[in-house]
């Protein structure tokens, strides 16, 4: 893999959009792609290149960074028109960096290496203001060879990059720190309704027991904005979480595991869909469970 060519970005919401300006803060070229016209022009404005498709990406970027929010999109951009397989080659490697369903990162990795090329399943823990700062944990799994390969990109857009072993491993892990994740967004925005309907001034609270047995990541990230009852923009958007709670729902009844904690929890990021709360932060389930329309569950 040649250390001068560009990194390729294709997907550039987001997470896609942090990863982007991170490797151009540090030195890397980028070449991106999106269907959203303002999302190519934001990364141009960044020093950037966009283009049009994804094979025009892989025909020019050695690692090429996949950030897509649906199965719909990872199979458009694997087989579809213009599609990144089309720019593929040996040697290439395509990090795929999403929460999707393993059997659609498994198709995708056939037609990645159909074309002698390899692939990454590289999921990340964190939001997108953590990506923006680069405080994110990315669970690397596939060929050893691959990701170290990689590994100089990867540092360049997490504080912590993880072999985790054999493709699917990575998305495994995902599963198990977003039911921690939605069931601690939850927690804490309970917590802080309590602390509300108690008289307490909730940035006294966050300050009180953000550092304490109570504290959280969420807490820590996401009670400023409960607080606040800013909700955006989104680090991640409610509807798009309705899709990784689905994911970790059914694999966990794949394997036999039960899951009182997220069952309870998707009720309520339901609601929040209901009260038309779904473009809006997670941590908007504050203001959900606060509504007078909130029913107890």
């Amino acid at each position: 893999m040649s250390t001068s060519a560009p990194v390729g970005v294709v997907g550039l919401g987001i997470m896609g959009s942090a990863f982007a300006t991170n490797l151009l803060e540090k030195g890397f070229q980028v070449v991106g792609t999106d269907p959203v016209e303002s999302a190519r022009s934001a990364l141009e404005a960044a020093g950037g290149s966009s283009v049009a498709t994804a094979s025009e990406v892989a025909k020019v970027c050695d690692c090429i960074l996949v950030s897509l929010p649906s199965v719909a999109a990872l199979d458009a951009v694997t087989e579809g028109r213009g599609n990144l397989c089309e720019g593929l080659s040996s040697g290439k490697v395509v990090v795929e960096l999403g929460t999707l369903p393993l059997e659609a990162k498994d198709r995708a990795r056939f037609r990645v290496e159909a074309k002698s090329a390899a692939m990454l399943d590289c999921p990340v823990s964190g939001t997108g203001a953590q990506a923006a700062k680069r405080d994110l944990v990315l669970f690397a799994s596939g060929e050893t060879e691959a990701i170290e390969k990689a590994r100089p990109v990867l540092e360049a857009i997490a504080r912590d990059v993880r072999n985790v072993g054999e493709f699917g491993t990575g998305i495994k892990i995902k599963y198990v720190a977003n039911l921690l994740v939605a069931v601690h967004n939850v927690a804490a925005a309970e917590a802080l309704l309590l602390a509300e309907r108690s008289g307490l001034d909730l940035s006294f609270v966050l300050d009180a027991v953000t550092g304490g047995a109570g504290g959280s990541k969420m807490l820590e990230l996401r009670g400023p904005l409960m607080a606040r009852e800013s909700y955006e923009p989104a680090t991640m958007k409610i509807d798009v979480f309705q899709k990784d709670l689905a994911l970790i729902a059914d694999h966990a009844a794949s394997v036999g595991s039960p899951s009182p904690l997220l069952d309870a929890c998707k009720r309520i990021y339901d609601e929040a869909m209901a009260q038309g709360r779904g473009k809006q932060d997670t941590a908007a389930v504050f203001s959900t469970m606060k509504s007078s329309t909130f029913t107890k569950i």
